[in-house]
């Protein structure tokens, strides 16, 4: 079975139980362990002594190889990605066919571990102290005697085939191991003038596909032979470097590489179906196919020189960059369209919002006159109301007035009034009437005796009439205020001139100070 997806729920039940034997006792992750189970036929003896002895070269395998002629091109079995060897006839690149680039994102380490069941977790626990005492025991021994495991061995040489999963690096974000690749990059192989893009794969496939640009990715094994003279004699090439440094390209490519060790590198790999290392790829947008779809164009597998390199590139570059101009220059009008329906919507919503706003000051002022309206006419009403109290007081306090008296004599004061229009009235009163009936005689002067007199006019509720003039005698002057009271005899005598002074506002301050 495909071992690519590394789905356990895809297991029968046996080979889930093998997978769990397996990873309890050799503590492997399930993404290596299944390839290894599947080279042993699910046999979980013979997977881990494969595993910490070393894979030999299977004899049946030879024989049958040996025999028989090789297989077909549909043939897809190859061996670990590590060693770079393939059986598979297919063809490093497809040109009739883009297949599709998948969007890779590195899933964290615990995503991939299988832990087995508790039962067979507890079962197996005797065996795996009982191994890893043995282990520290033989680690011990060889290192005092390292003769003895090649004297036991038979002096046969039995490579072991390093997988991904134990390399021991520590998992880091997409950012920080695109950091590290770049640093140790730098210190194996000493300066270069590389513009490896600082993040992960997927967020350079994302660039690539939102700017419509080619992404170029890179994928080293430093475990394999061919990729230390591949970096020095064809990535560090003054032709390869001059080529990818170029200013035209440095606008159209993102370069990113990574190294086959850390786990995101790795997942990229089987999804670019990579078959020998070291190992590129060209990945671009294809509108001719989907206009969202990413596809690799180009594959470069196992050792190539610098100016096949850069051809393969160039011709790969210049197939696809046609579509890649429509596609921007359509997307440019698409923008350019997009903004200018925005700046009409924009200039639409300035202007309705002007239009409200002048709607809202109109309103506002006409809230404001009627309001103005309403408040004058309140006062209007109100001063109509108070006069019609003033004349309703005038006619019953003129109605109360006591008739002038016949006659002359001690008890008669004859008093001449200059009224503040400057008509003079005359009139007698009795001496002992106080002031109060003089001021009411002033102020109700307007009155018709007839008016005043047939009058069955109340005096309006609640009301305080305030006068709002004084009496003053011209030489010398004199003031006779309301609110020092006497009758008039007292104070005018038997006769008297007398003015009407009307009181302002700022008089009765003075007054009052």
């Amino acid at each position: 079975m495909a071992s690519q997806g590394f789905d356990p729920s895809q297991l029968s039940s046996s080979q889930q139980e093998a997978l769990g034997t397996y990873t309890a006792v050799t503590n492997q992750e399930p993404s290596a362990a299944i390839p290894l189970l599947e080279r042993s036929q699910w046999n979980v003896q013979i997977a881990i002594a494969k595993f910490f002895d070393g894979e030999g070269p299977d004899p049946v395998a030879e024989a049958h190889a040996s025999l028989s002629p090789p297989p077909p091109s549909q043939s897809s079995q190859r061996e670990t990605l590590m060693n770079g060897f393939s059986r598979s006839s297919r063809p490093q690149s497809r040109t009739n066919h883009l297949d599709p680039a998948p969007r890779i994102v590195p899933q964290p380490e615990t995503l991939h571990t299988y832990r087995p069941p508790f039962l067979l977790t507890l079962l197996f626990t005797p065996l795996t102290l009982l191994y890893r005492l043995l282990s520290t025991s033989l680690s011990l021994f060889t290192r005092l005697f390292p003769f003895l495991p090649q004297l036991l061995s038979g002096n046969r040489a039995t490579p072991r085939r390093s997988q991904v999963s134990t390399s021991g690096r520590k998992p880091l974000s997409p950012r920080d191991t695109a950091a590290r690749f770049a640093r140790e990059f730098e210190e194996s192989y000493g300066t270069h003038s590389f513009p490896f893009f600082q993040g992960g794969y997927a967020q350079a496939y994302d660039l690539a596909k939102k700017d419509l640009k080619f992404l170029l990715v890179i994928l080293l094994s430093p475990e394999h032979d061919d990729t230390a003279p591949f970096v020095t004699d064809t990535l560090l090439s003054p032709t390869v470097t001059a080529f990818l440094t170029s200013p035209e390209n440095q606008k159209r490519i993102i370069l990113w590489a990574g190294t086959v060790q850390d786990s995101e590198a790795y997942q990229i790999s089987t999804a670019l179906n990579c078959s020998k290392f070291p190992f590129s790829a060209l990945v671009a947008p294809t509108p001719s196919s989907s206009s969202s779809q990413m596809s690799t164009i180009l594959r470069i597998s196992g050792p190539t020189s610098p100016t096949s390199f850069t051809s393969q590139l160039q011709t790969a570059i210049s197939t696809h960059s046609t579509a890649l101009e429509r596609a921007r220059a359509s997307r440019t009008e698409q923008q350019a369209t997009r903004d200018l329906r925005e700046e009409q919507n924009t200039a639409y919503e300035r202007s309705l919002a002007q239009d409200r706003e002048r709607a809202r000051q109109r309103r506002e002022a006409d809230e404001a006159r009627s309001r103005a309206e309403r408040e004058e006419r309140s006062q209007r009403e109100a001063k109509e109301r108070e006069a019609e109290r003033i004349l309703q007081w005038k006619r019953w306090r003129g109605s109360r007035i006591p008739p002038e008296p016949s006659g002359s004599g001690d008890g008669v004061s004859r008093v001449s009034i200059r009224m503040a229009d400057g008509e003079r009235v005359v009139r007698k009163f009795r001496a002992e009437e106080g002031m109060e009936e003089l001021y009411a005689f002033v102020e109700c002067y307007g009155v018709s005796p007839e008016e005043g007199e047939q009058s069955t006019t109340g005096k309006p509720r609640d009301y305080e009439h305030v006068y709002r003039f004084r009496l003053v005698s011209p030489l010398p002057r004199v003031v006779y205020p309301l609110s020092d009271g006497g009758s008039i005899g007292d104070k005018i005598g038997r006769s008297g001139n007398l003015l009407v002074e009307p009181i302002d506002d700022d008089d009765e301050d003075e007054e009052e100070a």
